[in-house]
């Protein structure tokens, strides 16, 4: 392959180029902004290259200083005329395009200093994200010969590269409660439940059990747009959806707004990566998380890798009980005759929050991973 063309537009010092290829709409999305966010307020600037930027118009309508938005459109011959900044990231084994990582090979070929490349991974709780943590990945073939990637797995431990978790928002519970009351999604006396999740035909079951759970207390189940909506929409409609359930039906919400949500709530059902993530991060509340299905059943023994981490140390019981309500949500099991005690639940959730926060934040590590890697 010819070395590509000289680009028109020097990069800016220490700029990182962040690829994102959007699949999940909110979950790719949303890790690569909060990732670009959290570097741009390290006075690091960011290009955000990504196929698909229309979430952000609610996920971050304020946009942030520092964060640059490009549109990858996949077409080759479109590609903006930019050089490699000095860190490429990946998100989620994306492949930048190939005229860009011909430019970065072409770094090195003019004895300059090439882009650190970086492979950001999905996060799991799943043993081979510690092994594989900051390995190498020499390049012997394709545009990039010659480069090296390394993977950078997020993950719950000290030897994985960690969550994000420095953007939390501030306040108690109780005043994240009242933001509730306040925006008029729910009233006091109300448990307000999230939900945002995908079609899912063990949603029915987790709504059998909310009243009893909630203790004879009204819930207010605070739907995300789409998938959540729509289920409850009909089963309100075939008047299946059990008594002592309101709902609200909410907007799209930027990411801050989001978090105060998670916080406020008293039960969380949340999907994928980002909010999955952040459930645990931004509260106390007992969290489900529906897992994105694999087609070869992959997401199975991840979720059980995410359920023994999380119920460590909790009574048997306890941890049973957690456990057959995380693969009922997910069709991995049957539903228990009810779902954990809420206050035992959510102590060992504050207890799991704790311990993640205390470890250093994803942001953080990666730079630092980074700036080793331009020193050697």
């Amino acid at each position: 392959m010819p070395l590509p063309a000289p680009a028109t537009t020097p990069p800016p010092a220490a700029v990182w180029d962040l690829f994102c290829r959007v699949i999940d709409n909110h979950g790719d999305l949303g890790v690569c902004w909060r990732l670009a966010r959290g570097l741009a307020r390290r006075g690091l600037p960011v290009r955000l290259w990504v196929d698909d930027a229309a979430a952000l118009a609610w996920m971050a309508p304020q946009g942030e200083p520092g964060v640059t938005l490009i549109h990858w459109a996949g077409d080759a011959a479109t590609l903006p005329a930019l050089n490699p900044g000095a860190v490429v990231v990946e998100a989620f084994g994306c492949d930048p395009p190939a005229p860009f990582v011909a430019r970065m090979a072409a770094c090195a070929a003019q004895g300059q200093r090439p882009p650190v490349w970086i492979n950001l991974e999905y996060l799991s709780a799943e043993a081979y994200v510690e092994r594989s943590h900051r390995l190498a990945s020499p390049q012997f073939s394709g545009p990039g010969r010659g480069l090296t990637k390394w993977f950078f797995y997020p993950g719950f431990t000290p030897a994985t590269g960690g969550l994000m978790h420095d953007d939390l928002p501030a306040g108690s519970p109780h005043e994240h409660r009242a933001w509730l009351q306040a925006c008029g999604w729910c009233a006091a006396g109300e448990w307000p439940v999230s939900l945002f999740c995908y079609d899912n035909p063990a949603l029915s079951g987790l709504l059998r059990r909310l009243p009893a759970w909630a203790g004879g207390q009204p819930v207010r189940l605070l739907a995300a747009p789409g998938a959540a909506q729509r289920q409850l929409q009909a089963m309100a409609t075939a008047g299946t959806l059990p008594q002592g359930l309101a709902i609200t039906a909410l907007p799209w919400l930027s990411q801050p707004d989001y978090d105060r949500l998670l916080a406020g709530c008293a039960l969380n059902l949340v999907r994928g990566e980002d909010s999955f993530a952040r459930a645990q991060l931004a509260g106390a509340a007992p969290m489900l998380w529906q897992i994105y299905p694999q087609h070869d059943g992959a997401h199975a023994p991840k979720l059980e890798a995410f359920v023994r981490r999380c119920t460590a140390g909790a009574t048997p019981d306890l941890a049973l009980a957690v456990a057959a309500s995380q693969r009922a949500i997910n069709g991995l099991g049957d539903w228990p005759e009810a779902l954990p005690p809420p206050a035992p639940w959510a102590a060992l959730q504050a207890r799991w929050r704790d311990g993640l926060r205390a470890q250093t934040d994803l942001v953080t590590q990666l730079h630092s991973f980074v700036t080793g890697k331009t020193l050697e």
